[in-house]
């Protein structure tokens, strides 16, 4: 389709794609009242409901987080449905995590990890999971004149609302980043898998490697049921960066720490 004639019968003003793939197109784009925006153009068959439902309740309810992506509106009934989104100048955190040969000043990764923790607190404490961590779905942001960056979570597309008792008829996320219990039945999923997947974005920062990456879902859980946790990369050499870290990877959900815990970590 004609994305950009798309965008300006919707009175917007398109500048450039984005991204593209099968759900559909993100453009950048301008908005009379809202300025520059990220426009997620989805075809019908593709649309996730719940991605927008679960950021404009976060936005409704806790409007002033600058650690989620701000979702401004949407709109369902036409014939391509579309989120208008808050624009991230910076590109994702894996640009970060692809830079091998650059190591990551320590005072630039305990920032980074103090406003994913603050926005994953915030998201959590709306009663949701968000169930598809990765450094992918985590953009950075610039706001012009500031000298600032902001680490914002986005991509709500595996959002739901926290349910202690009933068993998952599905999974969701990425392989690598998948917590030990999404392996196991009964699956109940908790808030407790996006601190995980957090640990292990964290970890994939400092080390650009994954402590288990198998290509296969089976694959991946065999490997994980025969460890008993994760072992401390020669990378990691802050020893409290570490204690928090190891936290977060705990394999027991039950122990594992949650994110309000890890934000007055002594770390940070």
């Amino acid at each position: 389709m004609d994305y950009e004639h798309f965008l300006r019968s919707n009175m917007l003003v398109p500048i450039r794609p984005l991204g593209q793939g099968a759900y559909g197109c993100v453009y950048l784009a301008y908005h009379l009242e809202y300025g520059l925006v990220a426009v997620k153009i989805f075809q019908r068959d593709k649309f996730n409901k719940r991605e927008y439902e679960a950021s404009f309740e976060l936005y409704r309810t806790r409007n002033q987080n600058i650690y989620t992506t701000r979702l401004f509106t949407y709109e369902e009934n036409g014939k391509y449905p579309y989120i208008i989104m808050e624009y991230a100048n910076m590109n994702t955190l894996n640009i970060i995590a692809k830079q091998q040969q650059i190591p990551l000043p320590s005072y630039v990764l305990r920032a980074l990890m103090n406003q994913i923790l603050g926005g994953m607190n915030i998201f959590h404490d709306s009663g949701l999971i968000h169930r598809d961590i990765k450094p992918d779905n985590i953009l950075l942001n610039s706001p012009p004149g500031s000298g600032f960056v902001h680490a914002k979570i986005s991509d709500f597309g595996f959002a739901k609302y926290e349910d202690l008792i009933n068993e998952q008829t599905y999974t969701a996320g990425t392989l690598p980043y998948m917590a030990p219990e999404m392996f196991k039945k009964p699956l109940i999923v908790t808030q407790k898998v996006d601190i995980y997947a957090l640990g292990i974005t964290f970890y994939h920062l400092i080390t650009h490697k994954y402590p288990v990456n198998e290509p296969t879902f089976e694959e991946q859980g065999k490997k994980i049921n025969l460890m008993q946790g994760i072992e401390r990369p020669p990378e990691i050499t802050d020893n409290l960066l570490w204690d928090l870290l190891s936290k977060m990877l705990e394999f027991d959900p039950d122990k594992r720490i949650i994110a309000y815990d890890a934000l007055i970590h002594s770390y940070f």
